[in-house]
């Protein structure tokens, strides 16, 4: 069966580059590949989940620094220009985290903007992967988010980070909490992983789950 996938290599077993920045709409690549985008409050993890999926420690930059990822950070398997006639099989997109109360008012408006005009507007968007803090679980802003995907209609899935922080044993409880609380969520995907970019666990099963999202199966 055909897949798709360049079939000289798995799709996450290439090298992978970053190739723009977009700090507004009119800079988004040309619409063609599907891409899987991750969000989640600043600090979660998503630049450490995002380099540890595709093997590349330094792809996404990592940050100490609450609110740093300012624009939706595009990234694609190495060979690709990202021009219209040269296109990925898929992009990976790194969105501002959010929940970061001391930016300016007039930045996190803008990077609100951006995100909510990204969601409603970009077809070739296929999911959002919502990273949420194992130690802290799901607050107040993600609920938020997870609204704001409902009314959007964009199909969304939990992804717990940084289970290595926390007992093992409560991890499923803490799955099975997780899930309860997206339950009545319309498009929440009812599945929730479990990852620990430290200790590369989980990660197999989320990358199995992009593959299976973009139709590459």
């Amino acid at each position: 069966m055909t897949t798709g996938l360049p079939q000289e290599k798995p799709l996450f077993g290439r090298p992978w580059i970053f190739i723009r920045g977009v700090p507004a709409m009119k800079f988004l690549p040309p619409e063609g590949p599907p891409e899987i985008a991750f969000a989640g409050r600043s600090n979660v993890g998503k630049s450490s989940l995002i380099n540890a999926l595709v093997g590349h420690k330094g792809l996404a930059r990592t940050s100490n620094t609450p609110g740093r990822t300012q624009e939706l950070n595009y990234f694609v398997p190495d060979g690709y220009s990202g021009q219209e006639n040269d296109l990925p099989p898929m992009a990976l997109v790194d969105m501002p985290g959010y929940g970061y109360a001391q930016a300016p008012k007039e930045q996190v408006d803008a990077w609100t903007k951006l995100v909510f005009d990204y969601l409603r507007g970009r077809a070739t968007l296929k999911r959002v992967y919502v990273l949420i803090d194992s130690r802290h679980g799901v607050k107040k802003n993600d609920d938020e988010v997870f609204t704001l995907l409902d009314k959007a209609a964009i199909s969304y899935q939990l992804v717990l980070t940084k289970t290595d922080k926390i007992k093992e044993a409560g991890v499923p409880r803490l799955m099975s909490e997780t899930l309860e609380k997206i339950r009545k969520h319309p498009a929440a995907y009812p599945e929730v992983l479990a990852t620990s970019s430290e200790k590369s666990s989980g990660l197999d099963e989320l990358r199995a789950e992009i593959v299976r999202t973009v139709g590459y199966v």
